[in-house]
């Protein structure tokens, strides 16, 4: 057993199993304290809320928590493990909550046999929590299941894998580009893998400024073309009319280069292929389409980003996702849209920008971060982007309409 794996199972097991646990906010030390908290108490807020039932955000902690539910089908890199399997990864979310966002969350892991059954339980439990955080469920059914609660759900639904990968990868790219001195807008773009974070990317990435005939995906077959009949309806969406093929065609003079699909998969030769500048991100986890080390030795004009923390430029989803539901709960927003997703890009990158302060350098572990190539991104530490986000996100809420609330006065001023 190698070192990092014990490490691993200690840091599950011991001293208590599991990543969280809830803690009491009001006092219950006394009879008064338990009589106030329980019977009869609990009666009076509870006829608050029978009578309007707004004020549940005022007497209980629903604006403050977020589910975290999955299904365990496409757990991390690892697959269709099951729901009990992906309970450490839903606990490691809802410990990222916490800690970057002071968001309370519980973890729900669903048994089913249909997709509608999945949809009904949470659809069914949802008006208890303040949004709901979708997590590693595969593709296509993601699709269908993130479409079916947003629309029967009254609070935010957000599926992560495919939004928060998106918004961090749209921040990164834009950057990245602008870095390059190339423009969205004129990017020819390889994206191998077809996948939910794969099209969320893609799709983001056209709504910041990429041309979708500009865009070449591709699946196990290769090219995803119009020629193919064996697409289903999202892969369809990205069926360009080319005669490419191969990845050796498809990046013969693209501009980018986005792995959302397995290791070693980009060789140092079809990285030479690329246009002048190019851009890497090779996001495969924990083993990247290409490693660092190889791209640069290959090409010294690539910026090259990866998911990895211990490489620069890493692509995190922790850059974003408590951040907008912070937002999106303090304005009790009933969904997160394009508009707020936008809104966090630009957040993002704006931030990667601006000078960094030394607490954020020592959170980090750096001597110094400046942008450029190896700092598209900010620094998932970087105590910061809280604020940034969660204001922008909040106040695009407002501005889009699906805010119930105002943004409160001075919010993270």
């Amino acid at each position: 057993m190698t070192d990092i794996r014990q490490q691993a199972l200690d840091y599950h097991e011991y001293p208590t199993p599991g990543k969280i646990s809830v803690e009491l906010t009001t006092p219950a030390e006394t009879s008064k304290d338990l009589s106030l908290a329980y019977s009869p108490g609990v009666a009076e807020p509870v006829r608050e809320i029978a009578e309007n039932p707004d004020d549940v955000y005022k007497y209980t902690g629903k604006g403050n928590t977020v589910a975290v539910i999955s299904n365990g089908t496409a757990i991390l890199g690892l697959g269709n493990l099951g729901p009990m399997a992906s309970k450490p990864v839903m606990e490691g979310k809802a410990l990222l909550f916490k800690r970057f966002a002071n968001i309370n969350s519980f973890d729900i892991e669903v048994t089913h046999n249909t997709v509608e059954e999945f949809i009904s339980t949470v659809a069914n439990i949802a008006d208890s929590f303040g949004g709901i955080n979708l997590e590693d469920i595969k593709a296509p059914e993601c699709f269908q299941i993130e479409k079916a609660l947003i629309e029967r759900c009254k609070v935010p639904v957000f599926h992560d894998d495919q939004h928060g990968t998106a918004i961090v990868t749209a921040a990164g790219m834009i950057n990245a580009l602008e870095i390059q001195g190339k423009n969205i807008r004129h990017a020819n773009i390889v994206c191998m893998g077809a996948g939910a974070a794969a099209i969320a990317c893609m799709e983001l990435l056209i709504k910041c400024g990429a041309q979708r005939e500009r865009i070449y995906m591709l699946d196990t077959k290769g090219v995803v073309h119009t020629r193919r009949d064996d697409l289903n309806e999202y892969k369809k969406l990205f069926a360009n009319n080319t005669d490419k093929r191969t990845l050796e065609e498809a990046i013969d003079g693209a501009d980018v280069f986005v792995g959302v699909s397995g290791p070693n998969l980009l060789s140092a030769e079809q990285l030479k292929l690329m246009g002048p500048n190019p851009v890497v991100f090779a996001c495969s986890n924990p083993d990247p389409e290409i490693k660092p080390e190889l791209a640069k030795s290959a090409r010294d004009d690539v910026i090259i980003a990866t998911g990895r923390s211990d490489y620069p430029n890493q692509v995190n989803n922790v850059l974003c996702f408590p951040f907008i539901f912070r937002g999106a709960l303090d304005v009790r927003a009933t969904k997160i849209n394009d508009e707020m997703k936008i809104a966090a890009v630009n957040a993002i990158r704006e931030l990667a920008k601006e000078p960094v302060p030394e607490e954020v350098l020592a959170a980090s572990g750096e001597d110094s971060l400046v942008f450029g190539k190896d700092y598209i991104i900010p620094k998932p530490m970087d105590s910061r982007l809280c604020a940034r986000v969660a204001r922008a996100v909040a106040s695009a809420a407002v501005e889009s309409g699906v805010a119930q609330i105002e943004m409160p006065e001075n919010y993270f001023l």
